[in-house]
């Protein structure tokens, strides 16, 4: 899989990550990276992150959200990469 081509995506974040700015914060490094697709919250507490575009940016967004610099306080991520469906618009929070 080469740097250049499109993946999806799908993190779930774990910690201390709603109610705190966090979806509003990895929406905007998304759109930094030129990602497109969401953060929401899940009723169990963590935030359900899905973002496409070039793996490297992908690879960045993932770094970004287990760097310690966010909103509030990530404990765990936890990643599935597969290939992109094409049917995200925008960077959003849900």
């Amino acid at each position: 899989m080469s740097d250049e081509e499109r993946v999806r995506l799908t993190a779930h974040v774990h910690g201390y990550v709603q109610g705190v700015g966090f979806r509003w914060w990895t929406r905007s490094r998304a759109r930094e990276l030129g990602l497109v697709g969401y953060a929401a919250n899940l009723a169990d507490g963590r935030v359900l992150v899905v973002a496409e575009g070039t793996r490297a940016a992908t690879e960045a967004l993932l770094a970004a959200l287990r760097s310690g610099d966010t909103a509030g306080r990530v404990d765990l991520v936890v990643e599935r990469f597969e290939p992109a469906r094409g049917d995200l618009r925008g960077f959003v929070e849900k």
